[in-house]
């Protein structure tokens, strides 16, 4: 008789890494809480994010205007919006711890 014990301590492996993956929230535009941990960090290293949008979308308006009802950063907004959009399609971040050390 076959020995079926790797594949059954994969199949648990892969069940064990589904478990710990975060379930999908009811709203598909929540942000990811590793994403929220990132952006509440004040600590982390920010880069300029320039690219050229249609202007009939009225992206930068929106975006004023959110910031101003919210308080949010507009950065944090852009960076929220593309985060959540690009993980839903498959595409998340591979976020490795960095030293983040005051000086």
């Amino acid at each position: 008789m076959p020995d079926h014990s790797p594949y059954a301590r994969r199949l648990r492996e892969i069940a064990d890494a589904l478990d710990a993956e975060p379930q999908q929230i009811d709203d598909v535009l929540t942000p990811h809480p590793d994403t929220l941990d990132v952006i509440r960090n004040r600590h982390t290293k920010r880069g300029q994010f320039n690219h050229a949008v249609p202007e009939v979308l009225q992206l930068q308006r929106r975006i004023r205007r959110y910031n101003a009802d919210t308080g949010v950063p507009h950065g944090d907004i852009v960076a929220l919006a593309l985060d959540t959009w690009l993980r839903a399609k498959g595409y998340p971040p591979s976020l490795t711890p960095t030293n983040t050390t005051a000086t």
